[in-house]
């Protein structure tokens, strides 16, 4: 077998989901099937003995679900990679917190599942060093029937709307089911800096800081616009500007 071919463990509590996910690996390189569960506590025992490269992974099961499941098989000394394939798009979030390499839909197609086990060929050969900090480098995201990936980098503004928050890019924003308090924890400090209780920016999207009077502070942003300051974070953005 090949270094570079995952084994990999479907875990799905639908026999005919099983059987298309078999079909659709045997027909896509980079990976082979050593085993399906049809359960939680099922895949546990058999990632306890396979030793799985990758769980391909159904979110919502009887019992112990996808979640549950992913969390217990990473707290081992060389834990799965761990592709979440589901029916369902608003767990998106709790997958990334737990470091999913993908989120798949179902019905899943065979070009979407070969980019997700790209993705996973891909961090098998540039693992995260231990102890290394684990900021979002992207995001999933509602959009009609699929969720998108929006790599953070490619965000310049997040705005927060009661239990959501929206996410500007050049091309659009997106609205992700997510607190702005949630968000600001997973986004790396060094690229990111939230100005007001409702506004994050990349930093390199701040093109200078301009006082209004008052004690009234803005940022002023690379389109020319101006955004304020919120008391709380003045001092913070300040000495991003070495003040």
């Amino acid at each position: 077998m090949s270094e570079t071919t995952l084994r990999t463990l479907i875990v799905d509590d639908e026999p005919l989901a099983i059987e298309r996910m078999q079909v659709l690996c045997a027909e896509l390189p980079g990976i082979s099937v050593v085993g399906t569960a049809a359960d939680g506590e099922a895949a546990l025992r058999l990632a306890e003995k396979l030793k799985p490269d990758l769980l391909l992974l159904d979110m919502t099961m009887p019992g112990m679900d996808g979640l549950a499941v992913a969390k217990k098989a990473s707290s081992g000394d060389a834990p799965p990679a761990v592709i979440f394939v589901t029916a369902h798009d608003n767990f998106a979030v709790e997958a990334f917190d737990i470091d999913a390499v993908d989120y798949v839909l179902k019905p899943v197609g065979k070009d979407r599942l070969a980019r997700a086990i790209e993705r996973a060929l891909a961090r098998r050969s540039d693992p995260a060093k231990p102890g290394e900090p684990t900021w979002l480098e992207e995001l999933w995201v509602p959009d009609r029937s699929e969720l998108l990936r929006i790599e953070a980098a490619s965000v310049h503004r997040i705005d927060a709307e009661r239990d959501y928050v929206r996410l500007h890019t050049d091309e659009r924003s997106y609205l992700l089911l997510q607190t702005i308090a949630g968000l600001e924890e997973r986004l790396d400090p060094e690229k990111f800096i939230r100005i007001h209780r409702s506004t994050i920016l990349r930093r390199d999207y701040i093109k200078g800081l301009r006082h209004e009077g008052l004690g009234v502070w803005c940022a002023e942003l690379a389109d020319g616009e101006l955004l304020r300051i919120g008391r709380t974070y003045l001092r913070k953005v300040k000495a991003m500007a070495g003040r």
